[in-house]
C-alpha cells in the first residue's frame, strides 16, 4: 500500500474531516463514492469522491510530481466525467504530500490552446500542523507540516497518538501516522517515537506488510517474465505490457509456463484475452 493510498483509506474513514479542513464545510449527509471512474487512461488508485448536498468533493493525493496522464490533465478528465454523471459542483484538489520544488506542485490549472480548468493544489509542507494536531482522522498528516523542527513535530504527534483511548484506533493510527513520516523521517527515529510494538500489533500494519511483500513478489515476476517475453519476440508493445502488468504473481507464473509454447505475440495476446476479465 503506497503512500498516497494511506491518504485514500483516511479519506474514506473519516470523509467529514476531509471535508471540513479542504473546504470548511460541515455536513452530515456525506456519502463516499466508488471510484467508477477509473477508466483508461486514468488510473484511480489514490483518488477519492466524497459527495454531500450538490457538491462532490474530488481529492487526489500525489507523492510524486510526474505521471502519465500529467496530473493537469487528469483534473480536466475528471471533472468532465463527474460532471456529466452527477450534474453538481465539483471542487478538485490535488494533495501533494512529498516536499518539491516541481513547478507541477505550483500549478492549479490545466491549460491549453482555448482550454482552461482549474484546482486547487494543496502542499502538505505548507499546512499548519496545529490544524492537524488533536483531530484523529488527520493527525496521521501531520508529520508532513511546516515546522521549524521536524524531530519536535513528530514527538508531539508520537505524543498524541498515544494518548488515543481505543487501543485498535491507537494502533491503526500509530500505523499510519508511521508510513506517511517515512515521507521525511529514518525509520529508527519514526520507530522510536512511535513504539514498534504498538504498530505491530495493528491489523492495518499486518496487511500493509503482507501487500508489501506480495507486490515485491509481482513485481520481481513481471521483470522476469516481460525479460523473457522480450527474448523471445523482440519489444513487445506497450500495451500489451499494461495488461501483463496487472496480473496477479500466480497468473504471472502461468502465463510463465504457457508462453513457452506461443509461437507468435499474437498467442500472447489471446491468452490474455481468455485470462483476464474486461
Amino acid at each position: 500500500m503506497s503512500f498516497d493510498n494511506i491518504c485514500k483509506v483516511l479519506a474514506e474513514k473519516y470523509p467529514a474531516d476531509f471535508l471540513r479542513w479542504l473546504i470548511g464545510e460541515e455536513s452530515t449527509s456525506i456519502e463516499v463514492l466508488k471510484t467508477e471512474l477509473s477508466l483508461e487512461p486514468i488510473r484511480a488508485d489514490s483518488v477519492i469522491f466524497i459527495r454531500t448536498g450538490n457538491r462532490i468533493l474530488h481529492i487526489e493525493f500525489q507523492t510524486l510530481t510526474q505521471s502519465n496522464p500529467a496530473i493537469a490533465f487528469r483534473m480536466l478528465d475528471y471533472y468532465i466525467r463527474l460532471k456529466r454523471l452527477y450534474r453538481c459542483l465539483v471542487t478538485q484538489v490535488v494533495i501533494f504530500l512529498q516536499e518539491t520544488d516541481s513547478e507541477i506542485a505550483f500549478t492549479q490549472e490545466y491549460r491549453q490552446d482555448s482550454t482552461i480548468h482549474r484546482y486547487r493544489a494543496v502542499r502538505m509542507w505548507e499546512q499548519d500542523a496545529s490544524l492537524f494536531l488533536g483531530n484523529t482522522a488527520l493527525l496521521p498528516l501531520a508529520p508532513l507540516c511546516r515546522t521549524d523542527s521536524p524531530r519536535d513535530l513528530l514527538s508531539q504527534v508520537a505524543q498524541e497518538v498515544a494518548t488515543i483511548s481505543d487501543r485498535e484506533m491507537r494502533q491503526n493510527t500509530a500505523a499510519y501516522t508511521e508510513i506517511l513520516a517515512g515521507l521525511r523521517f529514518e525509520k529508527d527515529l519514526i520507530r522510536q517515537l512511535l513504539r514498534e510494538d504498538m504498530m505491530q500489533e495493528s491489523v492495518i500494519y499486518q496487511d500493509i506488510l503482507q501487500k508489501g511483500e506480495e507486490r515485491g513478489e509481482q513485481k520481481e515476476a513481471f521483470r522476469f517474465l516481460t525479460r523473457q517475453l522480450n527474448r523471445r519476440f523482440g519489444e513487445i508493445d506497450s500495451l500489451i505490457i499494461d495488461r501483463i502488468r496487472v496480473l496477479s504473481t500466480e497468473q504471472l507464473e502461468v502465463l510463465g509456463e504457457e508462453f513457452l509454447s506461443f509461437s507468435h505475440v499474437s498467442d500472447l495476446v489471446n491468452w490474455l484475452d481468455r485470462n483476464i476479465s474486461n
